[in-house]
C-alpha cells in the first residue's frame, strides 16, 4: 500500500463504519420512524464516504465521474423509497 492510498482507505473504512451504525439503528430503534432516519442518513453518509475513498485511490476521471453519478442515483433513490416507505406507514397508523 503507497502512502496515496491511506486516506481512501481511511475513508472507505470510515465509511464502512457509517453503514455498521445504520445496521445497528436498524436493529434497536423501536419504531419506523426512528429506523429510517438512522438508516438513510448513515447509509447516505457511509456510501459518500466509502465512494470518495474509492475516487481517491481510482485517481481517474471517468471513474470518478462514474463514482459521483453512482453517489447521486443511490442518494436519489434512498430519499424516494424512504418518503414511500414512511408514506405507508403513516396510512397504516391512521
Amino acid at each position: 500500500m503507497s502512502w496515496e492510498e491511506i486516506p481512501g482507505t481511511a475513508l472507505i473504512v470510515a465509511g464502512c463504519f457509517y453503514f455498521l451504525a445504520g445496521t445497528v439503528g436498524l436493529l434497536r430503534f423501536p419504531d419506523v420512524y426512528s429506523r429510517l432516519h438512522a438508516l438513510t442518513k448513515a447509509d447516505n453518509l457511509g456510501l459518500a464516504l466509502v465512494l470518495t475513498g474509492a475516487g481517491l485511490i481510482a485517481a481517474d476521471a471517468f471513474i470518478v465521474g462514474k463514482l459521483l453519478l453512482i453517489w447521486l442515483l443511490v442518494a436519489l433513490a434512498s430519499a424516494t423509497g424512504g418518503h414511500l416507505i414512511a408514506r405507508h406507514a403513516l396510512e397504516d397508523e391512521q
